[in-house]
């Protein structure tokens, strides 16, 4: 079986047939042991912080500085949570809540001002050593207009969007 890492639109098309496999019932879980909502809720943050998590594979040979905009969900079990009060699993699905508007083609602005915990959305063109490692990862895996699954770093969760 192949192992690889899934890109941004696979993991999410994964998730997606996930969710309506287990909401219509389908699969090998009948209905009566789907569980309560709030199990299925916390089925869906486990699932996004294992995928937010997941190993990320940058290109090797990608440039040594690429331009990138991000937005940023913070939680309050972070070393500098300022302010935030959700958990780290409602951080990892709000997250995944402005990753689905993106995909479903709102606009980059109106997203990041809805959802962003950063004071500005556009890092610039930085390098791989000024981001945190798994940042820098998911960021320099992307091609250039690609945007990522969420990610977690030391700062909170992301949705990177290379330009």
């Amino acid at each position: 079986m192949d192992r690889r890492p899934l890109s941004a639109t696979q993991a999410s098309i994964s998730w997606l047939i996930c969710c309506a496999v287990v909401s219509c019932g389908g699969g090998a879980t009948p209905p009566a042991a789907a569980g309560s909502g709030a199990h299925a809720a916390s089925e869906r943050g486990a699932q996004c912080l294992a995928d937010a998590n997941a190993e990320r594979h940058p290109s090797t040979d990608a440039p040594e500085r690429i331009e990138v905009r991000h937005i940023l969900v913070r939680h309050r079990e972070l070393e500098r949570p300022e302010g935030a009060t959700r958990s780290r699993e409602e951080a990892c699905l709000v997250a995944l809540d402005a990753l689905g508007e993106l995909e479903a083609g709102q606009e980059w602005s109106t997203v990041a001002e809805k959802y962003s915990d950063a004071k500005t959305d556009d890092l610039g063109r930085v390098a791989r050593d000024e981001l945190s490692p798994s940042f820098a990862n998911a960021a320099f895996e992307l091609a250039s207009g690609e945007l990522s699954y969420v990610v977690e770093s030391d700062r909170g969760f992301h949705i990177i969007l290379r330009r």
